[in-house]
């Protein structure tokens, strides 16, 4: 297997060896309103994710202002809308990533925003964002991914609808364009999509295959697909996230709500703990129980010299005599001394 580097985004290392780094997508679950925005942000913070991310585009710079068919959306949760109706509803206006960038820095919370175009990567540079995220869509516009890449800054990629070789080719053009911190993100864009096509072994070859970091965006509805992926080695859990799944915005419907966010970093952290490493023998928390083992037992009185036999001894609970193990090796040994029945066999009481 490759040997795959960290990647470090504000500060923060993002690596295997590292707590998940759990990223609390806002998306369009502003609906509309600065303060909602704002108060996302506050409930992230609040919950543990370790970042906020935005995106970043207009209806004009990510499609068409088209009703022809190809620009229509039929059936999911968006049907009946163009293209240019979703993203003009769903955007996030421009002239609010500064005071939403200003919160996030007053609160602790580190924030960053996927770009749909050049111009929104000029505007994140002058707020200084500290990473970029290609989402899925855009994981094939490599012309994009290089001048993202030529900022310097920590890249993920989400890989959703793209197969190996278009992986391989968006990874090559973040490299050439200058991109030195690169994660990818085993991604099914489907809203919301079932855990069945996420196929979870695939970020297991993923690792392997690209040697890179390697993490989830998790688009169903619960935390279950992202607690299996902690244990397959994702260090990156990116989830929707809102104030309220029924506040009927268009990607509400699929986020995950506050206590269910601070739930989803609580439980990640503990898979994460789990997997440990590789460690045999007694953990600190079943030292005290070590007592409570089998062990072997005078079941009869004995004198000095004389013989033991099957009969006087018994494997039973507590452990404070030799282990079962040694049963042979005791039976037709000689008492060295006066034995009580219910005393533990131990090398003193008998030959060796």
């Amino acid at each position: 297997m490759k040997s795959i580097p960290s990647i470090s985004i504000a500060g923060r290392r993002i690596a295997e060896d590292c707590p998940p780094y759990i990223i609390a997508e806002l998306s369009a679950n502003h609906n509309g309103k600065l303060e909602t925005a704002l108060r996302i942000i506050e409930e992230a913070h609040k919950a543990g994710a370790d970042a906020v991310k935005l995106q970043t585009y207009t209806a004009d710079t990510i499609t068409l202002n088209c009703d022809s068919e190809d620009f229509q959306i039929r059936g999911g949760l968006w049907d009946g809308k163009t293209l240019y109706q979703l993203y003009q509803e769903a955007h996030m206006p421009w002239e609010w990533h500064k005071p939403l960038f200003e919160h996030a820095k007053k609160l602790g919370i580190t924030i960053f925003s996927s770009p749909f175009d050049n111009s929104a990567v000029d505007l994140l540079e002058d707020l200084e964002a500290p990473a970029y995220k290609i989402a899925s869509f855009e994981a094939v516009d490599l012309p994009l991914i290089r001048y993202v890449a030529s900022t310097g800054k920590p890249m993920i990629i989400s890989t959703g609808m793209a197969n190996a070789e278009e992986i391989e080719e968006a990874i090559q053009a973040a490299h050439e364009g200058g991109c030195k911190e690169l994660a990818i993100l085993r991604c099914v864009s489907g809203y919301p999509a079932p855990s069945e096509d996420y196929n979870l072994n695939t970020l297991v070859d993923m690792k392997q295959r690209f040697g890179l970091v390697t993490g989830l965006s998790d688009h169903t509805l619960d935390k279950t697909v992202a607690i299996a992926s902690v244990a397959l080695g994702a260090s990156i859990i990116e989830k929707h996230f809102t104030l309220d799944r029924n506040g009927g915005g268009p990607d509400d419907s699929f986020s995950i709500e506050p206590v269910e966010l601070k739930n989803l970093c609580n439980t990640a952290l503990s898979a994460w703990k789990a997997l440990g490493s590789v460690k045999y023998g007694p953990k600190p928390s079943e030292q005290k129980n070590i007592k409570f083992r089998r062990s072997l037992y005078f079941v009869k009185d004995l004198k000095a010299g004389e013989v033991i036999t099957t009969d006087s001894i018994k494997s039973v609970r507590p452990g404070y005599g030799l282990s079962p193990s040694h049963l042979s090796r005791v039976v037709g040994k000689i008492a060295k001394i006066n034995i009580k029945a219910n005393s533990p066999v131990t090398p003193d009481t008998h030959e060796q």
